[in-house]
């Protein structure tokens, strides 16, 4: 994770504002876990807590562990009451004190670098018959994030360094790395969201500022967030045109894949 992206923490409630979009994936991901060791499961990334009741009706007796950098995130997670723990750590840095029975991710590794170097290391923890179940946005060269960056680069030349947005590789990377380590499934949904927004604002723009353009967002001052986000919106209007009802109907792409060792 770059320092751009962890500069500043996430607003628990921006992110929550469309809740049941982005569990929906979690969700999915969590049903197609072919199996589960007897360790605890490990919830990287975790959020808010919104997979924690499901990860709690699946558990079966094992140990819930939240892992997550953010003080605001992890608050809301305590809340629920779905872990049996949380752990306030970096993914790059974490490491589980014995085999997890499942490291399950949704929406998070993302933000990570060097995936290279961490999908492997991920898997390495992993005990006999236990699984890794990783679901990431694979939606950068989409029209609404690909804009962001586009429009960050041209108006803000010499400060790229600064607009840490996240990424993936390429699926086949995941298949060479992964799939010689045990059973690899590799596999994208695409989601056929329907988003609304209040009034004067473009729904694709509220579902992607605090997420993908949150660093980009961050690091501007008021008159050039304003400006970008102006910007932003023009082009959002012809590439999701907004209907009557004010909806747009968001296609957004997502990769998966579990690896059981």
């Amino acid at each position: 994770m770059t320092e751009a992206i962890r500069s500043k923490d996430w607003n628990p409630g921006a992110y929550a504002r469309f809740h049941d979009l982005r569990l929906r994936p979690g969700l999915d991901l969590l049903n197609a876990v072919p199996a589960m060791g007897s360790g605890d499961i490990y919830d990287l990334g975790c959020g808010n807590g919104a997979m924690g009741d499901a990860l709690r009706a699946r558990a079966g007796g094992r140990g819930r562990v939240g892992v997550d950098a953010s003080p605001a995130m992890l608050d809301k997670a305590r809340q629920s009451q779905a872990y049996t723990q949380l752990q306030q750590v970096d993914i790059s840095d974490w490491h589980p004190p014995k085999a997890p029975g499942l490291i399950v991710s949704h929406a998070a590794l993302h933000w990570v670098g060097q995936h290279e170097t961490l999908m492997p290391r991920l898997s390495d923890m992993l005990g006999q018959g236990s699984t890794l179940a990783v679901q990431m946005p694979h939606q950068n060269k989409a029209p609404s994030h690909r804009v962001w960056r586009t429009l960050a680069d041209e108006m803000f030349p010499g400060r790229t360094e600064l607009f840490g947005t996240p990424g993936v590789m390429s699926p086949v990377k995941y298949e060479e790395l992964l799939a010689p380590r045990g059973r690899f499934r590799l596999w994208e949904t695409e989601y056929y969201q329907r988003l609304v927004a209040e009034a004067g604002s473009h729904p694709v723009r509220r579902f992607t500022e605090s997420t993908y353009a949150r660093p980009i967002l961050q690091a501007l001052d008021p008159d050039e967030k304003s400006e970008i986000i102006r910007r932003y919106e023009e082009v959002m209007h012809a590439a999701y045109p907004v209907r009557d009802d004010g909806s747009v109907l968001f296609p957004f792409l997502r990769l998966f894949f579990t690896l059981t060792v």
